[in-house]
């Protein structure tokens, strides 16, 4: 059986860390920042680990990463 391909998409937007958790950026964070206020502006720079749940589907996406 051939192996199964990395989904491209995916690979440009989550990490998998060496203990196995996924990171990802806050959506909101690219344009329009005279609409949001500073205070949500440095809560959105933090990164994002994602609960096991949601992270499931993404390993089996991001196999070999």
């Amino acid at each position: 059986m051939p192996k199964l391909k990395t989904h491209s998409g995916a690979k440009k937007r989550f990490k998998v860390t060496g203990t196995g958790k996924v990171k990802a950026r806050k959506p909101n964070r690219s344009h329009n920042f005279s609409t949001k206020n500073a205070k949500r502006e440095r809560r959105l720079r933090k990164g994002l680990v994602l609960e096991s749940r949601a992270a499931a589907p993404l390993k089996q996406v991001l196999q070999g990463r």
